[in-house]
């Protein structure tokens, strides 16, 4: 019966904090997996860009007229709805 409260925080635990970062993880790796040649992207470091080169580890991003950056497929966070960036690029 002493047991009882340490297995019903575990419990809690799990439904409140591990169970969440789970679900979160596997949506960012299905959005890494996902990604495709004229995605508008965002970084981790803020830098906003369209996918111009894309393999299984790296992705070039083209920031601005003739410039790109190769990144790592893991720094990208989000996908930007098409047309989000401006006809700059």
């Amino acid at each position: 019966m002493s047991l009882l409260p340490i297995i019903v925080m575990f419990v809690i635990l799990y439904f409140v904090m591990l169970r969440p970062q789970m679900k979160k993880q596997k949506e960012l790796r299905a959005m890494l997996a996902a990604l495709a040649k004229g995605d508008e992207v965002v970084t981790t470091g803020g830098v906003v860009g369209k996918i111009s080169k894309i393999n299984d580890n790296y992705v070039t991003l083209e920031i601005a007229a003739n410039t790109e950056v190769l990144l790592q497929r893991s720094a990208v966070t989000m996908v930007l709805p098409k047309g989000t960036i401006k006809s700059g690029i």
